[in-house]
């Protein structure tokens, strides 16, 4: 079995996004296929050096907080990254590892380094890009040189991972990669993660929100613009017309959040819902199963995580015909697709759902066997596979 080197700026308990899970979710698969999995990350400004989780070894490099404005955060990835890669190297002289595996434009420079020092192929898997999250507006800084970075470490990768075919053919035609480099292997989903509170405890915070006789409409994740909340909060005011007792809740944080709270302010909706704001893992999860219906408009997704987290919690979930939602969310049955950027559609979505509580349990049924396709074992497996055609041990370890 091949040591590996994993590249990622995030790792729980340091999370930024959905990277560190799928990072961690994915290192703890492989450790239980054999694979010798080491993480190299971020650990904050008071990091633990090495520690052991799950059977991942993580080494820890020291990095004060990232900043807010994205110029300078461009120039504290440069740093993280000549910090990761003199980590880097000490390990390379503790351990000889077969295969760097690094998760998107952040930890670039530092992997290339890395695998040339090891003599080591290179895998990357991009989990978004620039240009779709910016619908291709990447000529100005930083976008132009994000975007840069994201087309030179493709081409530079001895093998490309994308999560869905809508990424790979992204990745294909706006940074020229062979498609025969890219391979599709998608996020994992681990129904154990998400697991069912205490039913009074999830009444008393159902109790927050909404009524026991109101619809609850959850939209949850990070608040930019590329989610699509607007289209959403657009929808909202005819989903509240045609069901009156419905309720909306948001929850997350992000760059767009200040715009959506004017928003719902013209639109006449903050009587009518809640702007959480950024929530821990363990409340956001609870959220799922308090809710009668999660909705994910995005705009631009590479995949679509939340929809399959809203299955695994038993909610129903309509989301946005666009992207890798395409392969996440079927067209009926386990979930509903609605046109994306069109409110109206959603709203009709919305509302098919939340008056039909037959069509509702019948998506609940059918989205919990759905996830099986998300499981992680067999998502390792396949990285493994990958892994092993491209390096092959030096020898055997113990």
């Amino acid at each position: 079995m091949p040591r590996v080197l994993i590249v990622s700026w995030e790792y729980p308990p340091l999370i930024e996004g959905g990277l560190a899970r799928h990072v961690r979710k994915l290192s703890e698969a492989l450790v239980g296929l054999g694979v010798e999995a080491h993480v190299l990350t971020r650990g904050g400004e008071q990091a633990t050096v090495e520690e052991e989780m799950a059977g991942v070894q993580i080494h820890r490099i020291v990095e004060p907080e990232r900043p807010t404005d994205l110029g300078e955060f461009v120039t504290w990835v440069e740093r993280m990254n000549a910090d990761m890669l003199a980590a880097g190297v000490e390990l390379g002289d503790r351990f000889e590892f077969d295969l760097v595996h690094g998760h998107d434009w952040l930890v670039a420079g530092a992997c290339d380094h890395l695998a040339r020092r090891f003599d080591a192929p290179l895998v990357t898997t991009i989990h978004a890009t620039e240009y779709g999250r910016h619908q291709g507006w990447v000529d100005k800084h930083p976008q132009s040189h994000i975007h840069g970075v994201e087309k030179w470490i493709a081409n530079r990768s001895d093998r490309v991972i994308a999560c869905s075919h809508f990424m790979r053919e992204q990745i294909a035609d706006i940074f020229g990669v062979e498609e025969g480099r890219i391979s599709v292997i998608p996020n994992g989903i681990d129904p154990d993660d998400l697991p069912a509170d205490d039913p009074e405890e999830l009444a008393r915070l159902r109790s927050q929100f909404a009524e026991p006789d109101e619809n609850l409409v959850l939209l949850i994740g990070r608040l930019v613009y590329e989610k699509g909340f607007q289209l959403a909060l657009e929808a909202m005011p005819e989903v509240i017309q045609a069901l009156p007792n419905t309720r909306f809740l948001v929850a997350g944080s992000g760059t767009h959040e200040a715009e959506l709270h004017k928003q719902a302010e013209e639109l006449g909706l903050m009587e009518h819902g809640t702007f959480l704001g950024w929530i821990g893992d363990d409340v956001l999860h609870s959220l799922y199963r308090i809710a009668d219906l999660t909705v994910v408009p995005s705009i631009y997704e590479p995949f679509g995580l939340v929809a399959l987290e809203a299955m695994a919690s038993e909610c129903p979930c309509i989301a946005a015909d666009t992207g890798g939602l395409r392969e996440v969310v079927p067209i009926e049955g386990a979930g509903l697709r609605f046109r994306a950027s069109d409110p109206e559609h959603l709203a009709e979505a919305a509302i098919q759902v939340l008056g039909d509580p037959e069509l509702s349990k019948r998506m609940v049924e059918e989205g919990l066997a759905h996830i099986r396709l998300f499981d992680w074992d067999e998502i390792a497996q396949q990285t493994l596979d990958l892994y092993e055609g491209l390096a092959a041990p030096t020898d055997v370890r113990g």
